[in-house]
């Protein structure tokens, strides 16, 4: 194993690499363009053994990834923001026909206003698409998910599509160290993907993903759930298959300093860093918070936050993405996990670091002395961090 300086982007490039991806279709698009020019610059090099298929959109890129998908080989390709968003109604058909492409995300605000930087509203929005999701805190999390993520996705009790998230700029631009793996030890992990099924062949014309009327189509569906709900033991295996052989460990909830927690701050992505570092400097204090980072929001992982958030008094969720209505995304997901136990703790939302703001220590003292005046009274169930309230008052009419 060699320690070598990567991008963000770089990671899930290298991360196909070793993987051995046979096809990658791709548009450029900032934040994620650096995926497909370091795969292009693999092949030039004759390094990896590929076709690199340009095409004239994100629409086109994930639709070329479905045709070689069905093929038979492995595919990976990679896009953000508005790219991920003209792909969507192929993203459906992507886990309609239990294809296990991966696919990388520079994770990205939508428009409007246009904007470049980090946030989650791009995966968030396509989180019903059928795709499993994992977001990484760092580089390396980024290319072990990205290896892992072709495993998971090729299993036959799962064959289900994967996106791997990566904050925008904050990992995909970052320069940091990562562990490369042999390519050996990666052969060996993953092993060679042979499709159970049946896949395009000129020779012997079939039909996928074909018309299906009332009668059948719910079966369909269903299908799909079940895969995702089994995906949650594929996952630990291959977690823990990984841990074996590389000395990583992932898991799908990470719980921290959380033995005698009465607040729990939540996360997801790239802030997990900051946040250990404040509950850290919280606990030094006396104050009895932990941090649980979420690396699988898809499949949900309701068991693994029951437990470890069993006993706690407030759970203040911090998350870069907004259902307009009503909160954020884990928001609404772990209110429901929680809603038919008699105990269950108060769950507070925190909208932050939308649009590439930066998340502080300053975000982190605000979303804790909530939490912290939650424990004895009433407070706003969901809250804006950081925000200029007073402006948009007055430019809403408000004020």
């Amino acid at each position: 194993m060699t320690r070598v300086m990567l991008r963000g982007n770089e990671s899930i490039a290298y991360a196909f690499k070793l993987a051995r991806v046979k096809v990658v279709p791709a548009y450029p698009i900032t934040p994620s363009t650096l995926v497909p020019e370091k795969i292009s610059e693999f092949i030039a090099n004759g390094e990896m053994d590929a076709e690199f298929v340009p095409v004239e959109s994100e629409h086109s890129a994930i639709s070329a990834a479905v045709g070689a998908s069905a093929k038979g080989v492995r595919v990976g390709t990679a896009t953000a923001s508005q790219g991920l968003a003209l792909m969507h109604e192929v993203l459906f058909i992507a886990s309609g026909m239990r294809l296990p492409i991966v696919m990388g995300i520079g994770n990205r605000a939508l428009s409007a206003p246009i904007n470049i930087w980090c946030d989650h509203q791009d995966m968030m929005s396509a989180r019903d698409a059928g795709w499993l999701q994992f977001y990484a805190e760092s580089n390396q999390e980024g290319l072990d998910l990205g290896i892992m993520a072709f495993k998971i996705a090729e299993d036959e009790r799962v064959l289900l599509p994967v996106m791997v998230g990566l904050d925008a700029f904050v990992l995909t631009h970052t320069v940091e160290p990562v562990e490369m793996p042999e390519q050996g030890d990666v052969d060996e992990f993953l092993g060679e993907f042979k499709p159970k099924y049946v896949t395009l062949d000129p020779k012997k014309p079939a039909t996928l993903g074909a018309f299906a009327f009332p009668e059948h189509y719910m079966e369909f569906k269903f299908g799909q759930w079940v895969a995702m709900e089994r995906s949650k033991k594929v996952i630990d295996e291959v977690f823990e298959e990984f841990e074996r052989k590389f000395g990583r460990r992932y898991r799908k909830v990470t719980p921290e300093f959380m033995d005698d927690a009465e607040i729990a701050i939540v996360t997801m992505g790239s802030m997990s860093g900051t946040a250990r570092e404040f509950v850290k400097r919280m606990r030094s204090q006396g104050k009895k918070v932990g941090l649980v980072k979420i690396t699988t929001f898809r499949p949900f992982p309701k068991e693994e936050l029951l437990e470890v958030l069993r006993g706690v008094k407030v759970v203040a969720v911090m998350e870069r993405n907004i259902s307009f209505g009503f909160g954020g995304a884990v928001y609404g997901e772990l209110g429901a996990t929680f809603n038919n136990l008699a105990e269950k703790p108060k769950i507070l939302d925190f909208i932050v670091g939308l649009g590439g703001r930066d998340i502080t220590f300053k975000t982190f003292q605000s979303v804790y002395e909530i939490a912290e005046k939650a424990l004895s009274e009433d407070v706003d169930e969901v809250n804006w961090i950081d925000v200029n309230k007073e402006a948009v008052y007055k430019a809403e009419g408000l004020l």
